[in-house]
């Protein structure tokens, strides 16, 4: 694309580079319902110059698919991020209790964070945390309290904590309104 301003929404003629860099803050989330779909080759950096709609044709998709990908990536653009919360899923947050009861760790919390690393500069930290420290930050969610250190906590406002199932892999995936830059693989970001 040409425009140097960002566009309201995806459109089949996009590069997989180009939504991933005019919506960073949902790209993890997009990333991973483009690769639910069978574009696997997301994130790779070898087809992330193809539009979405030339990627998927030569991939075998039919036009009605390559439509109803762009309405879906397009609901996800709308969907309302919380600014003034750290949120997780229902989902991930069954998920979890499942794992704090497999490993003996009943009413423990969940903490997030993030460090140094990866591709985009940050990546996700998230670990069994017992109770939180005195400069952590609490946020409830679905019976779930998620622990933040308060130096983080301005990069990590915002953030939705999911958990995914799929063929292609399942874990937990982050979405952060803060990111200003992700790599396709939504491992990790930069602010």
């Amino acid at each position: 694309m040409t425009n140097t301003q960002s566009p309201a929404q995806i459109t089949r003629d996009m590069t997989i580079e180009d939504i991933f860099s005019h919506f960073p803050q949902k790209s993890q989330k997009l990333a991973q319902e483009m690769t639910n779909r069978g574009l696997h080759c997301v994130g790779c950096g070898a087809a992330t110059w193809e539009t979405l709609e030339t990627g998927m044709l030569s991939h075998g998709f039919a036009e009605e698919e390559i439509d109803d990908l762009v309405k879906r990536l397009n609901e996800i653009l709308a969907e309302k991020i919380d600014l003034n919360t750290i949120s997780m899923t229902k989902k991930a947050a069954q998920k979890f209790i499942e794992i704090l009861k497999e490993e003996g760790k009943e009413g423990w919390g969940l903490r997030f964070g993030d460090k140094a690393g990866g591709c985009s500069g940050f990546e996700y930290v998230l670990d069994y945390s017992e109770k939180p420290r005195a400069d952590d930050r609490v946020f409830p969610a679905h019976g779930i309290d998620i622990h933040v250190n308060e130096k983080a906590v301005s990069r990590l406002m915002g953030c939705e904590i999911d958990y995914i199932d799929g063929l292609n892999g399942s874990g937990f995936k982050i979405s952060n309104p803060n990111a200003k830059g992700s790599c396709g693989c939504g491992k990790s970001q930069s602010y």
